[in-house]
């Protein structure tokens, strides 16, 4: 089989499409033959050699997928070959084959097609953990959502108005805003001038947002700890940014804030309960045509240089997918 593979860190030229050897399924997994991968922000770092999980080298980016199972192996129960499923792999989804353990498996709605298959389940199970568990999110508060054009920030989006909070999109060009708005937010917020605090407490009657979701990390990350309301949460979600920032505690003194750490791999690790209640929630919303997930941008497997440029050039706007076979 074919496999877009790194073989030394660097920017998405150093990777290889080559032939490798086809995945044969073991106790409790499942080779899943695959029709589309997504692209997430992580795969641009672990390919760098910057994320906090990097498997050894050589190793095939890629952490959920849409396809086909084509074998399973000794003990793997509720799934059989020719199941249509979406899988997090947790790595080697760039490949025309991807093994899965049966925890990463799930059958996908009728209508759902590979590409939202492959899209889903990162940016929503990320921003559902965030603004149910960590955040505690109410319904009546303010929600300011940076970088609310990307994948995680649309699904924070999206989620944040189910949830009954008051939307506030926040992302840096008016055309990723206009992108944004199909989903209705209450509020749009253009922070490329570097002025989100005030920008902010013009919007929250010189308050602050409840609740501040920050993929984004650097400046952004700075700005929110001063726009952030009386016993706020500040979610951090990420650094895409580049730059990890850190957090002043006397202003966590003086506003009564509290900066809140989301790490999903953790949250799926230490309460896999809480994490298959909230997938099946969101599986729900998704029938219940109450999630739109959104696929911008999809490339040829051999055109994966350019899917990767879309996220170091910072164009993301909804979810990235490579085309690995034909529906």
């Amino acid at each position: 089989m074919k496999a877009i593979v790194c073989k030394s860190y660097g920017p998405p030229e150093n990777l290889l499409l080559q032939e490798v050897e086809d995945p044969i399924a073991g106790e409790n997994e499942a080779v899943v033959e695959v029709y589309a991968a997504s692209l997430n922000f992580p795969d641009g770092l672990q390919i760098q050699g910057k994320y906090q999980y990097q498997p050894p080298l050589p190793f095939s980016p890629g952490s959920e997928v849409g396809g086909i199972i084509k074998s399973v192996g000794p003990g793997l129960k509720d799934f059989k070959p020719g199941d249509r499923v979406m899988a997090t792999p947790g790595i080697g989804g760039l490949a025309e084959q991807v093994l899965v353990k049966a925890d990463g498996l799930r059958k996908i709605p009728e209508r759902m097609d590979f590409k939202t298959a492959a899209g889903f389940a990162m940016v929503y199970t990320t921003a559902y953990y965030a603004l149910k568990q960590r955040a505690q999110l109410q319904a009546g508060e303010t929600l300011l959502v940076l970088g609310a054009s990307g994948g995680v920030g649309l699904a924070a989006v999206e989620l944040g108005k189910l949830m009954g909070a008051r939307v506030i999109a926040a992302a840096s060009s008016d055309e990723k805003l206009e992108f944004v708005n199909r989903l209705h937010p209450d509020a749009l917020l253009n922070y490329a001038d570097s002025d989100l605090k005030e920008k902010v407490k013009a919007l929250t009657g010189d308050k602050g947002a409840d609740v501040i979701y920050d993929p984004v990390g650097g400046d952004l990350f700075d700005q929110s700890c001063r726009c952030i309301n009386w016993n706020g949460r500040l979610l951090v979600i990420g650094f895409a940014s580049g730059r990890i920032p850190e957090y002043k505690a006397n202003l966590a003194l003086l506003k009564g804030a509290s900066m809140v750490g989301v790490f999903l791999g953790r949250f799926r690790k230490e309460e896999p309960a809480e994490y298959e209640k909230n997938f099946a929630d969101l599986l729900t919303l998704y029938e219940q045509g109450k999630l739109s997930p959104i696929v911008t941008e999809s490339f040829p497997m051999t055109d994966y240089v350019d899917a990767f440029k879309v996220f170091s050039q910072r164009r993301v706007m909804g979810k990235v997918t490579l085309e690995i076979k034909a529906e």
